[in-house]
């Protein structure tokens, strides 16, 4: 879940287009050093063409993390996040759409990603209305103490489907809802891990709406990215490719 940010303040801080001179690279991260941009600011974001880099590393008891980018399409973090519960980070790259469901005709994306075998994260979409009021999350990959936020729990602590082996873009998932207190959450997650796909994105937001779960929303944000609860000692994750596309 990315951590929307409104202030002020924090946009002001944000890092600019340029390399962050303040960035000081990880050993285990040397593809930064050649990277078009670099930056190991918690906030720190990258814009090139359509797309926007965030570093968002906003959670309780966050460690050190670093990311570097060549585009859009290719970029990639290292992160060292304690063993401990909550997610820490989200880095990832979104694209803004700004169109209501009943106007758009398509909204696919594709991905290749390389991840760790361990750690606690997600490989995963990060999907918004333009108010922020509906995010809809795709897992594509996960392992480690993980889960879905839900509003139903099992007597084992787990997050409880609303429905399980729903085939719907492309994927047949399980599906859970829930809120966080600031907005409502929809959970797709994958039945089989995958560190490469396509998704249609739009036959999931529709899929969604004939639920009445949220109505003609405004698709704002599409983000791709890892969200990270532990990558203790320092673990590496890279988005090889990534793309959107929708009219």
């Amino acid at each position: 879940m990315k951590k929307v940010l409104f202030s002020a303040m924090l946009i002001a801080a944000f890092s600019s287009c340029k390399k962050d001179s303040a960035n000081t690279p990880s050993p285990a991260a040397n593809a930064s050093v050649q990277a078009n941009w670099s930056s190991s600011a918690a906030y720190g974001q990258w814009t090139s063409g359509a797309y926007t880099v965030y570093n968002d590393v906003w959670g309780s008891g966050a460690g050190a993390q670093n990311i570097w980018a060549n585009s859009g399409s290719n970029w990639g973090v290292w992160s060292n996040q304690p063993n401990t519960s909550g997610v820490k980070s989200y880095p990832d790259a979104a694209i803004d759409i700004n169109k209501t469901l009943s106007s758009l005709t398509t909204v696919t994306s594709s991905f290749n990603a390389t991840t760790p075998s361990g750690g606690s994260w997600e490989s995963t979409y990060d999907i918004w209305d333009q108010s922020k009021a509906n995010e809809t999350m795709l897992w594509f990959n996960y392992t480690g103490s993980v889960g879905p936020i839900s509003y139903t729990y099992g007597s084992n602590g787990a997050a409880t489907p609303v429905y399980t082996n729903v085939t719907v873009g492309g994927h047949t998932w399980n599906v859970y809802r829930g809120n966080n207190g600031n907005n409502n959450v929809y959970t797709f997650v994958r039945t089989s891990n995958t560190n490469s796909a396509t998704v249609d994105i739009l036959a999931i937001q529709r899929w969604i709406e004939s639920k009445g779960w949220f109505g003609n929303i405004t698709q704002g944000d599409v983000d791709y990215g890892f969200e990270i609860t532990s990558s203790s000692g320092g673990l590496n994750f890279t988005t090889n490719s990534y793309s959107v596309t929708y009219n």
